[in-house]
This record gives structure tokens, sequence and C-alpha cells, in this order.
């Protein structure tokens, strides 16, 4: 049993957030340590995996729509990106499973570098300039705007003060928007695109319409070989759980949630937990 089999283990152990959070420290670090190992400048580097406004560029390096958001040029940005990264994925992943934490925090990435193309060839304000981005923000926003529409009600504990989530939700977005003239503009305006993405899917989540499912199904279909068609057998006995209707079904979640922000995830009984975790799969 060597260092090698132990972090084996804790890897396997890890939640998609911690490994996310493991991933981006990694890239970090390699950003730090091998231009110093091979003497050459870190701008060489990171303009292979850096977004740049020109569009051009997006030719021969179309993986910086996404490339980006792993790399941190300085240590208190990624510090503190991860933090909430952290954070944000402890009642997230109490909602749903790994796979809508991935779809969201890509997308929410993806769109961030869409808001920041668009925006530097639309206003002139920013035509010209010689701009690039970097960082997991827009991700980041991404997750924490989904949970402040999914579940605006819930609430958040600072010491004696309790305030809804969507509140914090809606004053980062605000923040952001005053914040574009003073500066960082590019990334104050990934972060609204990365706050667009997370406030769509959620409210296409309560229309039972995954959006993440269907866009990552249709680039995994491409790298994927037909295959010959196939009887199914499908079974026609019925349920024995009667149907509910959409807004009993809204209702029972809102209430559960409530329960979890007065009470905490553990007080909920199983039947509550199997309850939520099947309409987070929905």
């Amino acid at each position: 049993m060597g260092l090698a089999y132990e972090i084996k283990t804790a890897w396997k152990r890890a939640s998609i957030a911690e490994r996310f959070i493991v991933a981006n420290f990694i890239v970090y670090l390699l950003l730090r340590l091998i231009p110093f190992l091979f003497s050459f400048p870190t701008n060489s580097l990171l303009s292979w995996f850096e977004l740049s406004q020109q569009l051009g560029e997006l030719i021969y390096k179309p993986w910086t729509l996404l490339s980006y958001s792993f790399f941190h040029l300085d240590f208190s940005h990624l510090f503190w990106n991860m933090i909430l990264l952290w954070g944000i994925s402890k009642m997230f992943l109490n909602l749903f499973d790994k796979r809508y934490f991935i779809r969201v925090y890509l997308l929410g990435s993806f769109f961030g570098a869409l808001f920041y193309l668009v925006s530097y060839q639309l206003f002139p304000a920013f035509m010209g300039m010689n701009s690039s981005l970097i960082g997991a923000s827009a991700a980041v926003m991404a997750l924490l705007i989904f949970l402040s529409t999914y579940s605006p009600n819930y609430l958040l504990h600072f010491f004696s003060f309790k305030i809804k989530l969507w509140y914090v939700g809606l004053f980062l977005v605000l923040l952001d928007l005053v914040q574009i003239p003073n500066g960082n503009a590019g990334g104050h305006i990934a972060h609204l695109g990365g706050a667009y993405l997370g406030f769509l899917y959620a409210r296409r989540i309560q229309s039972s319409k995954d959006i993440g499912s269907s866009f990552f199904a249709y680039f995994e279909s491409l790298f994927k070989k037909s295959t010959p068609l196939r009887t199914v057998h499908r079974s026609t006995k019925p349920n024995k759980n009667e149907p509910i209707s959409k807004d009993e079904h809204q209702k029972k979640i809102d209430a559960i949630l409530d329960k979890i922000s007065n009470s905490g995830y553990e007080s909920l009984s199983k039947a509550e937990k199997d309850f939520l975790f099947r309409a987070g799969k929905q």
C-alpha cells in the first residue's frame, strides 16, 4: 500500500466538485512550473489555452472555448474561485447528481466565452482592444445562479442572519453589471454569460427539459458509430406509484427544499431523499 494507492483511493472517493478543484490547482502549478523549468515566458504557454477576443484564433484553437476556465494566472483568483466552487457544490450535490454538475459547469464556461466574444465584437467600447479571458468564474456563477433559480428560497446562514439564495444571486449579477465600466470588463461579461446559462438551465429543468443532456448527447453522437437496429422489449406492467401532476410534483419538491433550508439535508427521510434524487434526474 504505497502513496500511489492512497492517492488513487482518495481520488475515487472525491466528489466531482473536489476533482474539478484538484484539476484547477494542478493546472495552476503546471502553468507556473513548466515555463520556469524550460526557461520560456508563462504567456507563451498560456496563449494556447486562454480565450482571445480575436475570432480568427478560434479556427486553430477551438478548445479555448472551455480550456480558459481551468487556467488562473493569479493565485488569489484561483483560491477564491475554488472556495466558492466548494461551497456551492455542497448545496448543488445535495440536490443533483454529478452529471448535472458537470453539465452546468462546462456549459456555464461555454456561455461565458460566447458572451465575452460577442460583446467584444459588438460594442464599440471594446473594439481594437487586445484582450483575453481566463478563470473559472463563469462556471462558478452558472452553478450559483442555477441553484438560485431552481431553489430561490433556500436559506443561507451567516452567523445569526438568514438570507434567501436568490438575493445573493441577484446581488452578484447586479454587481457584475455595474462593474463592467470599471475594469476587467471581459471577466464581468463572462460572469453574466454563466449566470444566463444557470438561469436558463434551471428553468428548463423545472419544465422537465434538460438542455444539457440534449447538448452533450449531440456531441457524443458525432463520435459514436451507428449501431444496427434492434428490437427492445418494453414492459407494460403498470407502475405501482400513481402519477402526480406537474404542480403537485413541484409543490412536493419545494416542501422538501424548505425542510432542507430549515433543518438541513440529514433531516430528510429516505423516501424524501429518494424522491429528490429522482426529481433531479428528470
